[in-house]
């Protein structure tokens, strides 16, 4: 009977400390935002938030105002949802709000990677040389090479004559160009020699980054789960088998046997050898489309080139990419539409949030801060009238200038889209995705003819699954057929 009160107060001890450390005792301080933790200890509104973020998020807004504070999956998080107030999070020191601790987080729960003191730094200085300035001509040039390869390589007369039209699902044959090109033009090509021509490596970069995309495409699937730690055991078994696949495929050992490997890819390996790190840890709308293809065939011509039959490919320069201000709006606007990433930050000091309208509260130091600018900004009516509606001009003035003054309650709203983030944490890469997407529009536009199979098909809805996770998928695939465009004439 001497140890059973002993035990006892020990087991009240550790259940109290496990109970606070679930966030049960917490309660709203003065000056703090309003403090919703969900019904569920330590999950919270986790599962709510998973299944559909934007609509929880607009729920929480309706009931809470533009700040407030929500229970996450241990994680106690303060969402900013007032545009006009943007400028104070992005401007905070990285003292207070810090984004690459909960970068280091995610990076570890869904690739099995453990970040070291320099690799932002090592990043930081590869992104710099390659993905911007002179630096992304290269990227641009391996990017066009690799789009040919995959789009036209089947393209004879031979077989064009058998079956002008070729059918696929829009997203999915876009989707699969876009990162297997990405993906040859970062990790190289297999080399040509005096036993494989150059034909038969182009066929086996082809085989390589189909296999890989097949492979990325089931773990993509898996990724939003796995990403919030919500994942079940038999699918988590999946991700770490294609987890490993992936390590393995982009391997230093693999990397050694290719050609034209990015700049970008080499020089983060060179920063990480000299910190010792070893190789495993290395390791659909007409009047749009009529409006693209015009500019298309206008900057073809204002450069000398021309599709026929038997001819030369198209040179699309990095230069050529900038003349084109119909298609820049056409992509932003998709953007916008579609790209709905959560702008996250790890709290490491007790901060004062001050809003635009003159309101503060205090945020404390052990929980995040996040933005979910689709919601907040993208679909805002007043920033963007008609906010679901696919304008390709919206971001064009009547002068064919880019348009960047949009305005909420009369005042100019600084931060209009946020596609790639903002801030110190702004995607380095956008320079090279933005371009990536641009060339294969523009390669599609200038060689094919494509239409939808069901012209009056319905716009597929958005995948509700992948909220804050980059750019949405459709629920389904939309039919189209396309055709080399001089088999028309």
């Amino acid at each position: 009977m001497g140890l059973v009160l002993p035990l006892f107060l020990s087991f009240l001890a550790a259940l109290i400390g496990w109970l606070y450390l679930i966030g049960v005792f917490r309660v709203r301080r003065p000056g703090e935002p309003p403090l919703d933790k969900g019904f569920i200890p330590w999950l919270g509104h986790v599962l709510e938030f998973r299944r559909n973020t934007l609509q929880f998020l607009e729920r929480m807004r309706k009931k809470h105002g533009d700040v407030f504070t929500i229970q996450l999956g241990g994680f106690y998080v303060t969402f900013l949802q007032d545009p006009l107030s943007f400028g104070t999070f992005f401007k905070e020191s990285r003292e207070k709000l810090d984004f690459r601790k909960f970068a280091q987080h995610l990076v570890r729960r869904v690739f099995g990677y453990e970040t070291i003191e320099d690799d932002h730094r090592i990043l930081q200085m590869a992104n710099n040389k390659h993905l911007m300035g002179d630096g992304l001509e290269v990227m641009t040039q391996a990017m066009m090479a690799n789009l040919q390869n995959l789009m036209l390589h089947n393209n004879t007369d031979s077989c064009a004559k058998e079956s002008a039209w070729t059918e696929d699902g829009l997203f999915m044959y876009s989707y699969n160009i876009v990162f297997r090109a990405g993906y040859l033009a970062l990790y190289g090509n297999v080399p040509h020699n005096s036993e494989r021509s150059a034909d038969m490596a182009k066929e086996k970069d082809r085989d390589e980054s189909e296999a890989l995309f097949y492979e990325f495409r089931k773990y993509d699937q898996l990724f939003p789960d796995l990403a919030y730690g919500v994942l079940p055991p038999k699918k988590r078994v999946d991700a770490r088998r294609l987890m490993e696949f992936f390590w393995e495929s982009l391997s230093l050992q693999k990397l050694r046997t290719k050609d034209s490997v990015s700049g970008w890819i080499w020089d983060i390996q060179r920063g990480k050898e000299e910190m010792g790190l070893s190789e495993e840890m290395i390791n659909r709308y007409p009047e749009a489309l009529a409006a693209v293809k015009g500019e298309v065939d206008t900057v073809l011509r204002e450069n000398g080139q021309k599709i026929q039959r038997g001819g030369p490919l198209i040179n699309l320069t990095r230069t050529m990419l900038t003349q084109t201000p119909v298609l820049d709006s056409a992509v932003e606007e998709t953007l916008r539409l579609t790209a709905a990433p959560l702008l996250t930050r790890a709290v490491l000091q007790d901060i004062t949030l001050k809003m635009a309208d003159g309101r503060e509260y205090l945020i404390r130091k052990g929980d995040r801060m996040a933005m979910f600018p689709y919601s907040s900004v993208h679909i805002d009516p007043d920033i963007h009238p008609e906010p679901r509606s696919f304008k390709y001009d919206r971001f064009l003035n009547p002068d064919g200038s880019k348009k960047t003054t949009f305005y909420k309650a009369g005042k100019k709203v600084k931060y209009y889209t946020m596609p790639w983030g903002s801030g110190v944490s702004k995607c380095p890469g956008r320079f090279f995705a933005t371009n990536e997407l641009k060339q294969f529009i523009f390669l599609m536009v200038a060689y094919y003819d494509f239409e939808l199979l069901n012209p009056n098909e319905e716009v597929p809805e958005l995948n509700q699954t992948r909220w804050g996770f980059g750019t949405m998928h459709p629920t389904r695939d939309v039919r189209f057929r396309y055709r080399l465009r001089y088999l028309a004439d």
